[in-house]
């Protein structure tokens, strides 16, 4: 068992520029796991809520109140558990928000902990993350799949499908799958310029 000390959040930009929490985790043994919450450009109707802000700083996105619930009643609630035990800590939370879709206190806000808190855990065991969530047997890392076309509400075109992606199967390593897919995306931009088609690339790096 290593206990959850001191839970801290704070409010940076993520990749498009748009606020996101930047969460920090200490643990009893001076373990520390940080975590920077994604977001996506568009949102299911069965995701969890992200909590922002409105108002005008931002354009309405900024994550203040995510960030207080945070550093005030997760960290109350959390503080003090066994950081070993995940599925508690992140059932803590669920139960803390009470609501199926963390509608209360923000997506945003629990995800940066749980991942934080992960994190932590891992370091204080001193193995790789993987390691940790995946047990002894966590052996083989997922196929990547790789955003290469960009439409909907990814880009600014009039493509109608929002995602056109490649998963490079069959390669032993990550790095060989990693450079198979580089080498994909750069011939797909040799063909469109020759097409005399845009490069540009849209939200998440895709033409």
């Amino acid at each position: 068992m290593v206990i959850v000390k001191k839970i801290s959040a704070i409010e940076v930009l993520d990749s498009r520029g748009n606020p996101t929490i930047k969460t920090k985790v200490e643990l009893c043994d001076g373990s520390i796991g940080e975590a920077i919450v994604p977001s996506g450009a568009s949102t299911g109707k069965r995701e969890r809520l992200e909590l922002r802000d409105g108002g005008e700083a931002f354009g309405g996105k900024g994550v203040l109140k995510a960030i207080k619930n945070v550093n005030s009643m997760i960290a109350e609630e959390i503080c003090g558990k066994d950081a070993y035990n995940q599925k508690a800590i992140d059932d803590a939370m669920l139960a803390l928000d009470g609501t199926d879709n963390y509608s209360r206190i923000g997506a945003n806000a629990v995800l940066g902990v749980s991942m934080a808190v992960a994190r932590a855990a891992a370091n204080s065991l001193n193995i790789p993350l993987y390691r940790y969530l995946g047990g002894a047997n966590a052996c083989t890392l997922p196929v990547p799949m790789f955003n290469i076309i960009n439409g909907g509400a990814h880009a600014n075109n009039s493509v109608d499908f929002q995602e056109f992606m490649i998963m490079p199967f069959g390669f032993s390593k990550f790095s060989n799958a990693l450079r198979a897919a580089t080498e994909v995306y750069q011939t797909l931009k040799k063909i469109l310029n020759d097409l005399g088609h845009s490069t540009a690339v849209g939200d998440e790096g895709g033409f």
